[in-house]
């Protein structure tokens, strides 16, 4: 599905935050990107996503060069992933319902088909009952659900999520994975961003390691089977 071609990203006043990244992410493939602070996971997902454009190297998406579309094409690029992050970035004066039907009226989706969509979203993350609220009377973990909703709603191909447990404990992060679980299990391919090691290793899935903005791939048991160069 996604294809990094010697990847790098450099910034003018921080240096390279990237070097060399080579990846491949298949269609309904789960995987974890771990790092420290400062290693660079936030900029791939937004090479990725098409928020930045890489400095040198090449994204492809269905073996097509996307690395250098215009607006109009990364907007239809966009609508078919979704993008969930860890300070939720909600409306707070639009209710829970308006901030998850925001997407589909931005992509153009007719009217009649909204309700039944943002509906069906709430409902898989269990806030379908909190669909007049507004954000900011909900706890950090309704929040972030409510962020999954608003990205899933539009029924992506790619989830792209970065660091979406940071601000949980343990338990809401636990029950925020498991949802990401549920929408890999029905083919959606996911990508998540997370320096919580424990709680990646306990899901025994393939997880990328950036370290200085350079990539290592390593295998579910944690060995390292290939390095970037």
């Amino acid at each position: 599905m996604i294809r990094l071609q010697n990847v790098s990203k450099r910034y003018p006043d921080s240096g390279e935050a990237i070097s060399q990244i080579n990846l491949q992410i298949d269609y309904g493939e789960l995987l974890f990107l771990t790092g420290p602070s400062g290693s660079g996971k936030s900029t791939l997902l937004k090479i990725i996503a098409l928020i930045t454009a890489p400095t040198r190297g090449l994204l492809y998406f269905d073996e097509r060069n996307v690395t250098h579309l215009g607006r109009n094409s990364i907007a239809q690029y966009r609508s078919r992933m979704g993008l969930v992050f860890q300070d939720h970035r909600l409306l707070n004066d639009r209710t829970v319902y308006e901030n998850v039907a925001l997407p589909l009226r931005i992509n153009g989706f007719r009217r009649q088909e909204i309700p039944g969509r943002v509906r069906a979203a709430l409902d898989k993350v269990s806030l379908l009952h909190k669909e007049k609220s507004l954000p900011m009377a909900l706890s950090g973990g309704e929040q972030q659900r409510v962020g999954i909703a608003r990205a899933i709603v539009h029924k992506p191909i790619l989830l792209l999520a970065d660091e979406p447990t940071g601000n949980l404990d343990p338990q809401l992060s636990g029950e925020i994975m498991n949802l990401f679980m549920q929408f890999n299990q029905v083919g959606v391919a996911t990508l998540i961003a997370s320096h919580d090691i424990n709680l990646i290793q306990s899901y025994h899935k393939r997880t990328l390691q950036l370290t200085a903005g350079r990539l290592r791939d390593a295998a579910v048991d944690g060995q390292v089977t290939a390095v970037s160069s």
